[in-house]
C-alpha cells in the first residue's frame, strides 16, 4: 500500500505509469486539460477577490447574491476537473488503454438511474 500522504499520492501516480512508453499526443492531451483545470480555478479565485474588492453583487431571482459565492463555485468546479483530469490520466497512461468511438455509445439500459439503484 503506498503512502498516500505528504505527497506520496503524487510519487505513486509519477510512478504508477511509465511516461516514456507513452503517446506523445496522450501526454499532450492530459497536459492541456491540467492547465484548463488550473486556468478555472485562477478565474473563480481571481472573480472571487475582485468581487470583494469592488463590493460586487449579482441579482439572481429578485435577490442580491455577492459576487464571491460564484468565484468560489467556480474555483469548486475547477478543482472538481482537476481531480477528474488526475483520474483520468492513470487511465490513459496504461499501457492498454486505446482510443474507441465505441466508448461514447449508449449502452442500452446503461444509465444513471439504473445504477442508482
Amino acid at each position: 500500500m503506498p503512502n498516500l500522504f505528504f505527497g506520496g499520492a503524487w510519487s505513486y501516480m509519477k510512478n504508477s505509469c511509465n511516461p516514456s512508453a507513452v503517446e506523445r499526443k496522450k501526454v499532450i492531451s492530459v497536459m492541456l486539460l491540467f492547465a484548463t483545470s488550473i486556468l478555472i480555478i485562477i478565474t473563480g479565485v481571481t472573480f472571487g477577490v475582485i468581487s470583494v474588492v469592488n463590493d460586487i453583487y449579482f441579482t439572481v431571482f429578485s435577490s442580491q447574491i455577492h459576487g464571491m459565492i460564484f468565484g468560489v463555485v467556480i474555483a469548486f468546479l475547477g478543482v472538481r476537473y482537476f481531480i477528474s483530469v488526475v483520474k483520468l490520466k492513470t487511465e490513459v497512461y496504461k499501457t492498454t488503454s486505446k482510443f474507441s468511438w465505441s466508448n461514447f455509445k449508449k449502452v442500452k439500459g446503461d444509465s444513471a438511474f439504473s445504477k442508482s439503484r
